[in-house]
Protein backbone atom coordinates (compact mmCIF):
# COMPACT_ATOMS: atom_id res chain seq x y z
CA UNK A 1 0.00 0.00 0.00
CA UNK A 2 1.48 3.06 -0.93
CA UNK A 3 2.58 5.60 2.01
CA UNK A 4 1.46 3.14 4.72
CA UNK A 5 1.89 4.08 8.16
CA UNK A 6 2.58 0.81 10.20
CA UNK A 7 2.35 1.88 13.77
CA UNK A 8 -0.34 4.58 14.10
CA UNK A 9 -0.73 6.81 17.38
CA UNK A 10 -2.86 5.63 20.19
CA UNK A 11 -6.22 6.72 19.48
CA UNK A 12 -8.07 9.27 20.71
CA UNK A 13 -11.40 9.11 22.75
CA UNK A 14 -13.45 11.42 20.05
CA UNK A 15 -12.50 9.12 17.41
CA UNK A 16 -15.39 8.30 14.67
CA UNK A 17 -15.30 5.75 11.99
CA UNK A 18 -16.92 7.32 8.44
CA UNK A 19 -18.20 4.60 5.84
CA UNK A 20 -18.16 6.72 2.72
CA UNK A 21 -20.81 5.39 -0.26
CA UNK A 22 -20.24 1.74 -0.25
CA UNK A 23 -23.73 1.47 -1.59
CA UNK A 24 -25.34 -1.07 -4.06
CA UNK A 25 -24.62 2.14 -7.21
CA UNK A 26 -20.85 1.86 -6.77
CA UNK A 27 -20.88 -1.96 -5.75
CA UNK A 28 -23.26 -3.73 -7.34
CA UNK A 29 -22.13 -5.03 -10.88
CA UNK A 30 -26.25 -3.79 -11.85
CA UNK A 31 -25.43 -0.21 -10.07
CA UNK A 32 -24.10 3.41 -11.46
CA UNK A 33 -20.61 2.69 -11.37
CA UNK A 34 -21.65 -0.41 -13.72
CA UNK A 35 -23.61 1.30 -15.57
CA UNK A 36 -20.81 4.04 -15.64
CA UNK A 37 -18.46 1.48 -17.09
CA UNK A 38 -16.30 1.69 -14.08
CA UNK A 39 -14.85 -1.90 -12.94
CA UNK A 40 -16.86 -2.71 -10.25
CA UNK A 41 -14.44 -6.00 -8.87
CA UNK A 42 -11.96 -2.86 -8.06
CA UNK A 43 -14.13 -1.04 -5.71
CA UNK A 44 -15.30 -4.24 -4.52
CA UNK A 45 -12.16 -4.72 -2.81
CA UNK A 46 -12.34 -1.99 -0.29
CA UNK A 47 -15.52 -4.06 1.30
CA UNK A 48 -12.83 -6.53 3.95
CA UNK A 49 -10.98 -3.53 5.20
CA UNK A 50 -14.48 -1.87 6.10
CA UNK A 51 -15.88 -5.18 7.63
CA UNK A 52 -12.85 -5.21 9.36
CA UNK A 53 -12.70 -1.65 10.91
CA UNK A 54 -16.77 -1.71 11.28
CA UNK A 55 -16.60 -4.85 13.42
CA UNK A 56 -13.68 -3.45 15.60
CA UNK A 57 -15.64 0.29 16.05
CA UNK A 58 -18.80 -1.52 16.99
CA UNK A 59 -16.94 -4.13 19.61
CA UNK A 60 -15.52 -0.73 21.33
CA UNK A 61 -18.54 1.23 20.80
CA UNK A 62 -17.28 3.79 18.88
CA UNK A 63 -19.26 6.31 16.40
CA UNK A 64 -19.88 5.31 12.97
CA UNK A 65 -21.38 6.93 10.45
CA UNK A 66 -22.26 6.12 6.97
CA UNK A 67 -22.86 7.94 3.71
CA UNK A 68 -24.51 7.13 0.54
CA UNK A 69 -24.41 9.71 -2.48
CA UNK A 70 -27.89 10.58 -3.77
CA UNK A 71 -30.38 12.89 -5.20
CA UNK A 72 -34.29 13.64 -4.59
CA UNK A 73 -36.11 11.95 -6.80
CA UNK A 74 -36.56 15.38 -8.91
CA UNK A 75 -33.37 15.63 -8.99
CA UNK A 76 -33.90 19.11 -7.65
CA UNK A 77 -30.20 18.93 -5.49
CA UNK A 78 -28.21 17.22 -8.74
CA UNK A 79 -26.42 20.69 -10.28
CA UNK A 80 -26.82 20.55 -14.12
CA UNK A 81 -22.74 20.49 -14.35
CA UNK A 82 -23.06 17.07 -12.30
CA UNK A 83 -26.25 15.65 -14.65
CA UNK A 84 -23.64 16.38 -17.55
CA UNK A 85 -21.07 14.58 -16.40
CA UNK A 86 -23.17 11.61 -15.71
CA UNK A 87 -24.53 11.98 -18.80
CA UNK A 88 -21.11 12.00 -20.93
CA UNK A 89 -19.83 9.41 -18.61
CA UNK A 90 -22.75 6.97 -19.73
CA UNK A 91 -25.14 6.47 -16.54
CA UNK A 92 -27.04 9.60 -16.77
CA UNK A 93 -28.48 10.36 -12.55
CA UNK A 94 -31.94 9.68 -12.45
CA UNK A 95 -32.38 7.71 -15.71
CA UNK A 96 -33.71 3.81 -14.97
CA UNK A 97 -31.11 1.04 -14.44
CA UNK A 98 -31.19 -2.19 -12.97
CA UNK A 99 -31.13 -1.57 -9.32
CA UNK A 100 -33.57 1.57 -10.30
CA UNK A 101 -33.16 4.82 -11.03
CA UNK A 102 -29.47 5.65 -11.11
CA UNK A 103 -28.34 7.74 -7.78
CA UNK A 104 -31.59 8.27 -6.71
CA UNK A 105 -32.84 8.19 -3.31
CA UNK A 106 -34.96 5.37 -1.97
CA UNK A 107 -34.13 3.31 -4.98
CA UNK A 108 -32.46 -0.27 -4.14
CA UNK A 109 -29.21 0.89 -5.21
CA UNK A 110 -29.19 3.39 -2.74
CA UNK A 111 -29.37 1.00 -0.34
CA UNK A 112 -25.93 -0.13 1.76
CA UNK A 113 -24.33 -3.59 1.01
CA UNK A 114 -25.69 -6.07 2.58
CA UNK A 115 -21.52 -6.79 4.11
CA UNK A 116 -21.83 -3.93 5.68
CA UNK A 117 -25.35 -2.92 6.72
CA UNK A 118 -26.00 -0.11 9.47
CA UNK A 119 -26.87 -1.20 13.03
CA UNK A 120 -30.14 0.29 14.17
CA UNK A 121 -28.39 3.89 15.97
CA UNK A 122 -25.60 4.21 13.18
CA UNK A 123 -26.71 7.36 11.24
CA UNK A 124 -26.93 7.21 7.38
CA UNK A 125 -26.37 10.61 5.83
CA UNK A 126 -27.17 10.88 2.39
CA UNK A 127 -25.27 13.91 0.65
CA UNK A 128 -25.54 15.04 -2.79
CA UNK A 129 -21.89 16.34 -3.80
CA UNK A 130 -18.64 14.42 -3.47
CA UNK A 131 -17.73 15.48 0.29
CA UNK A 132 -20.01 14.11 3.28
CA UNK A 133 -19.60 17.86 4.86
CA UNK A 134 -21.39 19.60 1.58
CA UNK A 135 -25.28 20.43 2.41
CA UNK A 136 -26.09 17.90 5.04
CA UNK A 137 -25.79 17.68 8.81
CA UNK A 138 -22.98 15.61 9.45
CA UNK A 139 -21.03 18.67 10.98
CA UNK A 140 -24.00 18.77 13.59
CA UNK A 141 -23.56 15.03 14.39
CA UNK A 142 -20.06 15.24 15.20
CA UNK A 143 -20.38 18.14 17.27
CA UNK A 144 -23.00 16.73 19.24
CA UNK A 145 -20.98 13.66 19.97
CA UNK A 146 -17.73 15.54 20.48
CA UNK A 147 -16.12 14.12 17.87
CA UNK A 148 -12.00 15.24 16.98
CA UNK A 149 -10.63 12.95 14.80
CA UNK A 150 -11.75 10.93 12.13
CA UNK A 151 -11.08 7.30 10.68
CA UNK A 152 -12.06 7.46 6.57
CA UNK A 153 -13.01 4.63 4.62
CA UNK A 154 -15.04 3.92 1.07
CA UNK A 155 -15.53 4.36 -2.36
CA UNK A 156 -14.23 5.91 -4.85
CA UNK A 157 -10.49 6.92 -3.05
CA UNK A 158 -10.08 9.93 -5.49
CA UNK A 159 -13.25 11.19 -5.59
CA UNK A 160 -15.85 11.10 -2.21
CA UNK A 161 -13.30 9.98 0.33
CA UNK A 162 -10.57 12.46 -1.06
CA UNK A 163 -13.78 15.60 -1.17
CA UNK A 164 -14.33 14.48 2.43
CA UNK A 165 -11.06 14.30 3.52
CA UNK A 166 -9.80 17.39 2.38
CA UNK A 167 -12.97 18.93 3.75
CA UNK A 168 -12.44 17.45 7.41
CA UNK A 169 -9.11 18.63 7.16
CA UNK A 170 -10.06 22.14 6.91
CA UNK A 171 -12.78 21.23 9.34
CA UNK A 172 -9.63 20.49 11.81
CA UNK A 173 -10.69 17.39 12.06
CA UNK A 174 -7.80 14.68 12.86
CA UNK A 175 -7.81 12.21 9.88
CA UNK A 176 -6.61 9.02 9.49
CA UNK A 177 -6.92 7.32 6.04
CA UNK A 178 -7.11 3.29 6.11
CA UNK A 179 -5.68 2.65 2.53
CA UNK A 180 -6.91 -0.87 2.11
CA UNK A 181 -10.10 0.16 3.18
CA UNK A 182 -11.40 1.85 0.28
CA UNK A 183 -10.70 1.77 -3.65
CA UNK A 184 -11.24 3.29 -6.99
CA UNK A 185 -11.69 1.87 -10.26
CA UNK A 186 -8.39 3.31 -11.11
CA UNK A 187 -5.21 2.00 -9.22
CA UNK A 188 -3.27 4.26 -10.41
CA UNK A 189 -5.30 7.28 -8.54
CA UNK A 190 -5.65 5.15 -5.73
CA UNK A 191 -2.56 5.18 -4.99
CA UNK A 192 -1.40 9.07 -5.85
CA UNK A 193 -4.75 9.76 -3.70
CA UNK A 194 -3.00 7.57 -0.60
CA UNK A 195 0.29 9.16 -1.33
CA UNK A 196 -0.84 13.11 -1.37
CA UNK A 197 -1.76 11.91 2.50
CA UNK A 198 1.17 12.02 4.18
CA UNK A 199 3.68 14.96 2.66
CA UNK A 200 4.64 17.75 4.34
CA UNK A 201 4.32 16.14 7.76
CA UNK A 202 0.82 14.60 6.97
CA UNK A 203 -0.77 17.56 5.06
CA UNK A 204 -4.30 15.34 5.04
CA UNK A 205 -3.56 13.25 8.09
CA UNK A 206 -2.05 9.15 7.42
CA UNK A 207 -2.45 6.40 5.75
CA UNK A 208 -2.89 2.73 7.16
CA UNK A 209 -3.61 -0.54 6.97
CA UNK A 210 -6.99 -1.42 8.01
CA UNK A 211 -5.86 -4.15 10.58
CA UNK A 212 -3.58 -1.51 12.12
CA UNK A 213 -6.81 0.67 12.85
CA UNK A 214 -8.55 -1.92 13.87
CA UNK A 215 -5.99 -2.99 16.33
CA UNK A 216 -5.61 0.45 17.41
CA UNK A 217 -9.30 0.86 17.93
CA UNK A 218 -9.47 -2.53 20.15
CA UNK A 219 -6.84 -0.67 22.85
CA UNK A 220 -8.55 2.89 22.45
CA UNK A 221 -10.13 4.21 25.69
CA UNK A 222 -13.80 3.76 25.66
CA UNK A 223 -15.17 6.51 27.83
CA UNK A 224 -14.37 10.60 27.86
CA UNK A 225 -11.72 11.49 30.62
Amino acid sequence: MASAAQHPPALRRDTALLVIDMQRDFLDPRGYAACAGLNTALLRQAIPGAQRLLAAARRRGMVVIHTRESHRADLSDCPSAKLERAARAGAPIGTPGPLGRLLVRGEHGHNIIDELAPLAGEPVVDKPGYSVFHQIDLQQILAAQGIGELILCGVTTEVCVHSTLRAAVDLGYRCRLAGDACASAYPALHHAALDMVAVEGGIFGSVHASATLADAIDTMPREAA
